[in-house]
């Protein structure tokens, strides 16, 4: 498991506010704070689904709703940076899952998480932005619970799992850019759109 902020940087998706001209949506949406910032997150945006004050809650390219289109200031490598999510997560993800085979032999998945907010709960967790070589989701739709009952509905999002369990390693004061999760069984070839719910079933937006 990788933080995305790692896979950001090395991709170079950094943005200096000196080279951002705020637009009049922006200068509107932050109030007292910085409209460049505003405007960084309008421009990763492809859709604005909520605000309050200069919060914003958006659809990413990516189809990921969350705060400020998931760009942020924590970590970035100087002041006056922001750091944007990758272009393609789970091509980072496979990419990186490339190379540890070229250097090491071995055949690893690899999961690209970053931290998210959720509608009706409290506090932050990991999510899978990007994944390669393991399933993103485990459908158990059909299979029978020990009294035989038969499960309608349940798909486990697995990837989402693991980024929230290698979080709680890795911190996000400490750090540690990297999680190594061993015991699993979960080979699988999905990825991070799978976890993306489709817009015929969104209920609430």
């Amino acid at each position: 498991m990788v933080a995305q902020k790692a896979i950001s940087k090395v991709e170079g998706r950094i943005v200096r506010l000196d080279d951002v001209e705020p637009s009049a949506r922006a200068r509107e949406l932050a109030g007292d704070g910085d409209p460049r910032r505003l405007e960084v997150v309008l421009r990763e945006a492809k859709g604005v689904v909520r605000t309050r004050g200069s919060l914003v809650i958006a659809e990413t390219r990516h189809g990921f709703v969350c705060a400020s289109s998931g760009v942020d200031a924590s970590n970035a490598p100087e002041p006056g940076t922001l750091v944007l999510l990758p272009v393609d997560p789970d091509a980072s993800a496979a990419r990186l899952r490339a190379r540890l085979r070229e250097l090491t032999g071995r055949e690893v998945g690899v999961v690209v998480s970053d931290s998210f907010g959720r509608p009706w709960r409290q506090g932050t967790t990991d999510v899978a932005l990007g994944a390669a070589g393991i399933e993103a989701l485990r459908d158990l739709k059909g299979e029978r619970d020990p009294n035989g009952y038969e499960l309608k509905s349940t798909v486990i999002a697995i990837a989402d799992e693991i980024a929230g369990a290698a979080q709680l390693v890795m911190g996000k004061l400490d750090r540690t850019p990297v999680a190594i999760v061993r015991g699993l069984h979960v080979r699988g070839d999905g990825s991070a759109q799978d976890l993306v719910m489709p817009a015929e079933r969104n209920l609430f937006s």
